[in-house]
This record gives C-alpha cells, sequence and structure tokens, in this order.
C-alpha cells in the first residue's frame, strides 16, 4: 500500500470525523508527531497503530486502508 494514499486516507478521514491533530493523539495517548508523520506519509505503517485510529474514528480498520487501484 502506498504511504501518501494511506496517510491522506488518515487525515481525511479525521478531519471528516471533526478531530484536529491534538485531538485525535490525545484520544490515542500518542504525540502530534507520530500522528503528523503518519499523515505526512513519513512514518512507517504500524497496523496496530492504524487500528486503534480506525477504531477511534469509528470506522473499519479495512475501510482505512482501502486503497483503490487505478
Amino acid at each position: 500500500m502506498e504511504n501518501d494514499q494511506l496517510a491522506q486516507r488518515v487525515r481525511a478521514f479525521r478531519k471528516l470525523k471533526g478531530y484536529t491533530q491534538v485531538e485525535l493523539a490525545e484520544e490515542l495517548g500518542i504525540s502530534v508527531a507520530v500522528l503528523g508523520s503518519l499523515e505526512r506519509g513519513t512514518r512507517k505503517n504500524d497496523p496496530k497503530l492504524l487500528k486503534l485510529i480506525a477504531n477511534k474514528l469509528d470506522i473499519s480498520y479495512e475501510e482505512l486502508i482501502s486503497i483503490r487501484e487505478e
């Protein structure tokens, strides 16, 4: 999976659910730097963290990581 596409999806779902980076990071118990690097695509994808994010955003893990082929 492309980091850039996943990064865009994490950011889009976060915004759709009305969270700022600071708010979501606090809810997840991670630093804003970690969330920011994930949203920029500069952090290695961690399935455990992605599952936490999906759960907090009330979406499925599969929905979060789903990338459409063009």
